[in-house]
């Protein structure tokens, strides 16, 4: 495994990671939210067995990769970019959470590189479902809140939802050099069965990603004020085969997204996960998932 940073066309910093083969096919990973390239780490073993060059890279303001005005669609093209500076011609993308609509975006703007796409418990674009929101267990007062950010701009959004996630992160204190500390904290505040999938992490490794995701506030909150709101593309142009995978018991993004991005890309194919939830429809299934994206 190795983690570097490269410089972009226009002269940003982007910090990577790659592991897997070497010389296999690659797969672009695009982390959630707030999250980075560590969540490719625990893909490590199942990409060598696949042989399949696992390849994950920070949004900007993640761990150090430099902050920008991100879209959906400038995303993409600094993954065309890295691409282009690993000497990478055709890749497939692999989405994970608010990493899936990145994903899409790179089959939609760059269709003559990606050659499948892959998004695991991402959320649809929230003004085309009904109801209107992600997720199934959220009150009228928090739809209402995430309705609101579809009514303001990038730029507002991201400071309405800055104290409450500034102040999540100060709970956490994420300075802490205790990891089992910052781990107990942090996964505490996730699901029962989420919990048990970072359970398997050692504290180190968690906190080491935990850390490098929360370093800079910024890029969660562009995540949240760009994915809850129209999108700058339309996931009905991704023309590479394309796979939904979704969690039966996912609190997080419920199976209607998944049903929803199936029904809009044409020959798209939904995988529901019996008793899987967010995060295990991901972890215990990387062998599949790489393999279907490998051909």
């Amino acid at each position: 495994m190795s983690a570097d940073l490269l410089r972009l066309p226009d002269g940003r910093q982007a910090q990577y990671w790659q592991g897997g083969s070497e010389s296999g096919p690659v797969v672009f990973f695009l982390h959630g939210c707030p999250d980075t390239r560590h969540a490719a780490f625990v893909g490590d073993e199942a990409a060598r067995r696949t042989g399949v060059r696992l390849i994950s890279v920070n949004r900007p303001g993640y761990g150090w990769s430099d902050e920008a005005a991100s879209t959906h669609g400038s995303v993409a093209d600094d993954v065309a970019a890295v691409a282009d500076l690993l000497g990478i011609e055709r890749y497939a993308v692999l989405g994970m959470s608010i990493g899936g609509p990145y994903a899409l975006a790179c089959a939609v703007r760059h269709p003559g590189r990606v050659t499948a796409a892959g998004v695991v418990a991402s959320p649809a674009i929230l003004t085309e479902l009904d109801p209107p929101i992600h997720r199934d267990d959220l009150s009228a007062d928090e739809q209402e809140y995430f309705a609101d950010f579809a009514r303001r701009s990038v730029e507002d959004t991201m400071e309405l939802a800055r104290p409450e996630f500034e102040a999540y992160v100060e709970s956490l204190a994420p300075g802490d050099p205790d990891d089992e500390a910052l781990v107990r904290r942090f996964t505490e505040r996730v699901s029962p069965l989420d919990a048990e999938v970072l359970a398997r992490l050692t504290p180190s490794e968690l906190a080491g990603s935990i850390r490098e995701a929360l370093i800079n506030p910024n890029g969660y909150l562009r995540d949240a004020a760009i994915t809850f709101r129209a999108w700058d593309f339309d996931p009905s142009k991704v023309s590479c085969p394309t796979t939904f995978w979704y969690g039966e018991l996912d609190a997080n993004a419920s199976v209607r997204n998944g049903e929803w991005f199936a029904a809009s890309i044409p020959g798209a194919r939904l995988v529901v996960r019996e008793g899987a939830g967010h995060l295990g429809s991901l972890h215990d299934h990387w062998e599949e998932i790489l393999g279907t994206l490998r051909g």
